[in-house]
């Protein structure tokens, strides 16, 4: 059924006979795009009139160097020497680094340690944050953008207050201090993000993401090596800086022509030992099917919000949407081999500017894996021992005291999108990305729940494309899959924050907030959601 309403069809029709299903092509070289306005504004907010500069061709597939070791994550010093409490600071700020050669440095925005000077020989992913289950965490924030920024703690049940919502900006030069304490039971794969109102989009493309892990006295993998693949991607223009969104990166989310894995162009991997994998799809729009490209299975032992009941095994690709997490066991297998781990094709049906959609991207090389030979055996020394058959008790949200529906839609107005300049303008005309029928207004709430009732949620897309679903504050279990009248239970239990939704299919969830306040839920696509596609949920 085609549910993607165009509001000016007629208009539409007249210019598909004049352009080819590809001339809006995911090469965007048809499209504006604009170097970074003064200290750090580089939209059309820096602008006289609200407009871009000419266009500006992409940077080359092969610019970058590929085939260096998987770059470390660093790691967030704590500041404190008390038992139980985390302290430490986080500066966003501009850092121009070297890129592209004989060309100026890229102009990123990182997160760093309230150092004074920013680390030029790490990632430019923000620092890792390792917590414990208990700790109360104290992090000061300085926004030196020229933009207003927030902290979202992506999936940690975290008071609403304290939660970087775009309620609550903090202005250029300012800063402030987030505060909570971790729960028992948050064990997991979480990250960090800005969050200000139609600001995400850009401020995550341009380097402001970082990595939060959760860890628990009781872990039953604690004896695994453990590797972090942090996913993003980064559209860079030929002159070294960082392109633009265009109108097409509005439409569908951007996606840009280098994938990395920890800020790196398909780096090396050598996987002596089995590993356990914590992966990140941080990833503005991209879908990540992670798989090996010799086939080979791996095992699923965790999602969003911890491990898993029981493990997964004989897993041969993985489906993570923009947000989500995962924790994998890889094997380093009896004998020596190589493979790709790659983001296989998955077809989100991306809009075309006439209608319909555009071809799915082909498969994409995330890294080179070296497997040795010889793997000890389970329980000698220095191997992990056997995977255990069980990992935790995961108890049902039961019984549902309310019930709450989100429907996503979209509305493409082509009259509007086609005016001239239109697609030179920061935010793009003519495109409504919905939530129950209306776009994202501050201080309208969408839907109300009670404080320590279980609800069950029913989020249906009714657009032609995927729309990755994320409720804050909490963790949520996906309890059935609906489409054309079918009702598919979910093969197993888990904790998430964050679910895909395909075209035509209702996905059912069951979730609990336990603290009063209100609480963002949207699309995970941070185009759609700086677009209108979010809502606020207020907790009584």
């Amino acid at each position: 059924m085609q549910r993607r309403a165009f509001l000016s069809g007629a208009l539409g029709a007249a210019l598909a006979s004049l352009y080819a299903r590809t001339s809006f092509a995911q090469s965007d070289s048809h499209t504006m795009h604009m170097a970074p306005g003064p200290a750090g504004m580089s939209d059309a907010r820096a602008m006289p009139g609200g407009t871009m500069p000419a266009p500006a061709p992409l940077a080359a597939a092969d610019a970058l160097t590929t085939g260096a070791p998987l770059p470390t994550l660093r790691t967030l010093a704590n500041e404190s020497r008390e038992p139980g409490r985390f302290r430490a600071t986080l500066v966003a700020q501009a850092v121009p680094r070297p890129l592209l050669p004989g060309q100026s440095d890229t102009p990123f925005w990182q997160y760093d340690a309230g150092t004074g000077t920013p680390d030029l020989g790490a990632p430019v992913i923000g620092p890792l944050i390792e917590v414990r289950e208990g700790d109360t965490v104290e992090i000061r924030f300085v926004n030196r953008l020229a933009q207003p920024s927030t902290i979202h703690w992506h999936g940690l049940p975290v008071p609403p207050d304290q939660d970087g919502n775009p309620a609550d900006p903090i202005a250029p030069g300012a800063g402030r201090l987030y505060r909570f304490t971790l729960p028992a039971g948050s064990a997991g794969t979480y990250w960090y993000h800005p969050h200000p109102h139609m600001l995400t989009a850009e401020q995550v493309f341009r380097g402001l993401a970082g990595p939060i892990v959760v860890r628990a006295a009781d872990d039953p993998l604690a004896a695994w090596p453990e590797r972090h693949l942090f996913v993003t991607d980064l559209k860079l223009a030929a002159d070294g800086t960082i392109a633009p969104n265009s109108m097409m990166d509005w439409m569908n989310g951007r996606e840009g022509q280098f994938l990395l894995l920890n800020g790196a162009l398909r780096p090396q991997i050598d996987v002596t030992r089995d590993e356990r994998w914590r992966v990140w799809n941080a990833c503005n729009a991209r879908y990540l099917l992670l798989a090996f490209d010799d086939g080979r299975s791996f095992a699923q032992v965790g999602t969003d919000g911890g491990l898993l009941a029981a493990p997964r095994g004989n897993v041969t690709s993985l489906l993570l949407a923009p947000g989500e997490r995962a924790e994998l066991i890889v094997a380093a297998g009896a004998l020596p081999s190589r493979a790709r781990l790659v983001a296989a094709q998955y077809d989100r049906r991306k809009m075309a500017m006439m209608g319909g959609s555009l071809p799915a991207e082909p498969t994409r090389a995330l890294a080179d894996v070296r497997f040795a030979s010889g793997a000890a055996a389970p329980g000698a020394a220095g191997t992990p021992p056997a995977l255990p058959a069980q990992l935790r008790a995961i108890a049902p949200l039961s019984p549902f005291r309310a019930r709450q529906s989100v429907v996503f839609s979209e509305a493409m107005d082509m009259k509007a999108m086609h005016q001239p300049g239109a697609s030179a303008l920061s935010m793009p005309r003519g495109m409504q990305f919905m939530v129950n029928g209306a776009t994202y207004e501050p201080g309208r709430v969408t839907l109300t729940s009670r404080r320590g009732e279980v609800e069950q949620w029913s989020i249906e897309n009714r657009t032609d494309m995927d729309h990755p679903f994320h409720l804050h504050g909490t963790q949520f279990q996906v309890l059935a899959r609906e489409r054309g009248g079918r009702h598919v239970a979910a093969s197993y239990l888990a904790w998430r924050d964050t679910v895909n939704v395909e075209p035509g299919e209702t996905v059912h969830i069951a979730t609990i907030q336990r603290e009063a306040g209100e609480r963002m839920f949207h699309c995970h696509i941070l185009e759609h959601e700086d677009l209108g596609m979010m809502g606020t949920l207020r907790v009584v």
